[in-house]
């Protein structure tokens, strides 16, 4: 099974020795999102676990550990976009983030480590010209370093609109999509950098753009060195390619709080569940009440499994 180091928050960032925590135990509990009593038991051992995919903006809590995940395929989603404080409040200087992305690099490989520019958001301080230039800036100091770009544009969740209401968003029509679709995927080929979209509706194909898969099964048959087999994700979103996985992170955790995030709604409920958070609990926030109904998930390996074919000679 794919397991997701999470879509919903930065474990990585934030909750690196809880997860490793939970590795040694060999298990994690993970509360249903729409109803704290419908706990899963996810297995973590390296006989269910095919991959592990981290996604965060800033791993470098991890970066001394590594070795610790010596039995596991994985591989990252690392976020660096060229917003400031205003927008991405709880971040450490870029150049820090970007050194740290290239020490990841040198560490796993640069097919492991998938750079994602997104969301690109438009305002008045955050142009098209804004984008470009630091796109620029961000392919020179990663090519040697990745050899794929995710990106994505803001998408107008209720959640989102709510806590971005102060950044007075322009909203991007297909034209501009087109122009910054053009534009960015240019940038990339002159650095030898595939840009791919992750969950949007339009077709940039015309410029070379693909659209991109997350958590890709072609990118994890290479890494674990054999053909998987796996469904798409059908409770992502209509255009995500991603293949089907178990997410193990909390909505409302996450305390980078950028303004643009629909993982975090509601800012007063992550301050509270950080807090709560222990780190030899099974849970990501707190510790089991004694109401929960817990249910081990079925887990399976997605990897094709040897055939020996035995020939019967007639004589």
């Amino acid at each position: 099974m794919i397991i997701s180091v999470s879509r919903r928050t930065d474990i990585p960032s934030f909750y690196s020795d809880w997860f490793f925590n939970r590795l040694k135990e060999g298990y994690v509990y993970v509360k249903n999102p729409f109803n704290r009593k419908q706990i899963s038991k996810i297995k973590l051992n390296p006989h269910v676990v095919d991959c592990f995919v981290f996604w965060t903006k800033d791993p470098l809590p991890m970066m001394n550990r590594l070795k610790e995940l010596k039995d596991y395929p994985y591989y990252f989603q690392f976020t660096i976009t060229p917003y400031k404080r205003d927008i991405e409040v709880n971040m450490r200087k870029k150049k820090d983030i970007i050194d740290t992305f290239k020490e990841l690099s040198t560490q796993i490989g640069k097919e492991r480590v998938i750079w994602r520019y997104d969301p690109i958001l438009i305002n008045e301080n955050y142009n098209k010209e804004y984008h470009y230039e630091w796109f620029q800036k961000f392919l020179e100091e990663l090519s040697d370093y990745t050899k794929k770009c995710m990106i994505s544009f803001i998408d107008p969740y209720k959640n989102t609109r709510k806590n971005a209401k102060s950044l007075k968003l322009v909203k991007l029509e297909e034209r501009d999509l087109f122009q910054l679709g053009e534009k960015l995927a240019n940038l990339g080929k002159k650095h030898n950098i595939a840009i791919e979209t992750c969950s949007e509706a339009i077709d940039l194909s015309a410029y070379g753009i693909k659209r991109g898969k997350c958590i890709d099964e072609n990118l994890i048959s290479k890494i674990v060195g054999s053909n998987v087999y796996v469904n798409r994700d059908n409770n992502q979103r209509d255009f995500c390619g991603c293949m089907k996985s178990i997410d193990i992170g909390q909505y409302n955790t996450c305390i980078h709080n950028c303004l643009y995030c629909y993982a975090n709604y509601n800012y007063r409920e992550v301050n509270k569940n950080y807090k709560k958070h222990l780190e030899k609990s099974p849970l990501l926030v707190g510790k089991l009440i004694g109401d929960e109904r817990i249910t081990s998930r079925e887990m399976k390996s997605i990897k094709e499994k040897t055939r020996t074919v035995q020939l019967k000679l007639n004589i």
